[in-house]
């Protein structure tokens, strides 16, 4: 519906107060700044009408005109926003449509921007559902987190829905044919209608107090928005959320949307995916256990063959720790060590063997007598040869050693004595060559030719330098 009287006098005092700002308007100026005041003040709006003058151009865009008894106005609704609408305008007829206002500028026409259009029954419902959606919301009754998970594995599966619908015979069938082992617990109910929504929440309530199944699939086939009502109720919205078993919504087919699919732990887009949802693969089942089997069966060979080695370890190891076997083993080891005797004799024998064959051929092959004459002869020139090498060596030893007892004569102590010279000494035995190393009264030797001569210095004289 329209704002009230007070945002149409908002609308007009900023009309007036940019009109003010700009001082003077052209008429484009004019018509921008009442579409945007008209697109930024007033938003999204609701409004019926009847349609008239509906044309649809090659373009795939709808231009028509709403009106009531007392006015009317243009609307455009373009070609993608009209693929969401699930029925045929035609004039005359009374619908509900969610528009922006504002204003095609190259004519100066007010005009609305349709965003969605349902007929005025639907289009009813289809606000009361945007509000409810909006209020739940707000309370957190759509937030992931407080979403419960769907177990790993399901015993037993309820289902709320009507007793002779379809929708519970697909539902069975799928899950006959992927899980037979699944039990089912059918908890029926009306799914369309006045009473309907009292109780299916009767049996949401039921399900949980009995606890007899692991996960609830709560749901019916396709239908019109009102055939659909009672899973867009308030109380049955509760009744999910309160549930301590996890639900499955699984409310008509995959373009139908309800509260409950918000609400709901897990929406499913028909009642025949929920059963595939909550149902394992019988095939799938039966690879995963042989998988299981087979993984098994090698970490029990594993097992067992780690065992096998760890007991015959254990074994050697008291093997080893007996005394008996102590004996045993070392018995072993004296008749490998024989054995390794007896084996390196052999090879010795052998190897001695093989080189006296060897020798005796070497000296069949070479007589003794003229091998033994040939040495001879050989000797017999090197003894000539060592004969001659010592005299000559004896005669430059003996040249040498007179050449040295000469050269050691001519400087002997004792030919300077005998020409007249002496040698004096202190008492230690040392020569004496300096008047500086003797004191009157000292005892000093002197060495001559045939003899020593002891005195006591009386006195010393330095020499006279010339």
């Amino acid at each position: 519906m329209l704002k009230s009287d007070a945002c149409h006098r908002i609308f007009y005092r900023n009309i007036l107060s940019y009109a003010m700002q700009q001082n003077i308007f052209s008429v484009s100026q004019l018509n921008s700044a009442v579409r945007n005041l008209l697109e930024g003040q007033l938003g999204a709006v609701w409004l019926t009408g009847e349609i008239s003058n509906f044309t649809q151009p090659v373009s795939g865009h709808w231009y028509l005109t709403l009106k009531d008894e007392n006015a009317q106005v243009r609307c455009a609704m373009w070609r993608m926003k009209t693929q969401r609408v699930n029925f045929r305008p035609q004039n005359g007829m009374q619908v509900l449509v969610r528009a922006g206002v504002s204003l095609y500028e190259p004519r100066g026409d007010y005009q609305l921007i349709l965003e969605s259009m349902h007929p005025a029954g639907d289009g009813l419902l289809q606000q009361k559902f945007e509000q409810l959606k909006m209020k739940l919301a707000a309370e957190g009754l759509f937030a992931q987190h407080l979403k419960k998970n769907l177990p790993h594995f399901c015993q037993t599966v309820g289902i709320v829905t009507s007793a002779t619908g379809a929708a519970l015979q697909d539902i069975l069938q799928i899950l006959k044919r992927r899980d037979p082992s699944l039990k089912v617990v059918i908890y029926p109910t009306q799914v369309q209608g006045k009473e309907a929504s009292a109780e299916i929440v009767q049996m949401i309530e039921l399900a949980n107090q009995r606890q007899e199944v692991d996960v609830l699939i709560v749901g019916r086939g396709g239908g019109s928005l009102e055939d659909l009502w009672c899973f867009n109720e308030e109380s049955v919205a509760r009744a999910i959320f309160n549930s301590m078993l996890p639900v499955i919504s699984a409310v008509g087919h995959e373009i139908d949307v309800t509260i409950a699919d918000f609400v709901a732990d897990l929406r499913a887009p028909t009642p025949s995916a929920a059963a595939e949802l909550v149902s394992r693969n019988q095939q799938e089942l039966l690879y995963k256990v042989d998988n299981q089997r087979q993984r098994l069966d090698r970490a029990l060979d594993r097992i067992f063959e780690q065992k096998q080695q760890q007991l015959q370890r254990l074994l050697l190891r008291l093997q080893h720790q007996h005394p008996q076997a102590q004996l045993t083993l070392q018995r072993q080891k004296n008749n490998q060590l024989i054995q390794r005797l007896n084996n390196a004799i052999q090879r010795i024998v052998e190897k001695k063997r093989y080189n006296f064959t060897a020798l005796y051929q070497r000296l069949d092959n070479n007589p003794l007598f003229y091998t033994v004459q040939k040495q001879q002869q050989h000797i017999q020139q090197l003894k000539v040869r060592l004969d001659f090498a010592l005299k000559n060596n004896v005669a430059h030893k003996q040249h040498y050693v007179a050449h040295l007892c000469a050269k050691m004569d001519s400087l002997s102590p004792l030919k300077v004595l005998a020409r007249g010279y002496a040698i004096a000494e202190n008492e230690q035995g040392k020569a004496i060559v300096s008047i500086q190393q003797v004191v009157r009264g000292q005892t000093m030797q002197t060495f001559v030719t045939d003899g020593i001569i002891m005195s006591e210095v009386k006195g010393f004289r330095p020499k006279v330098k010339n």
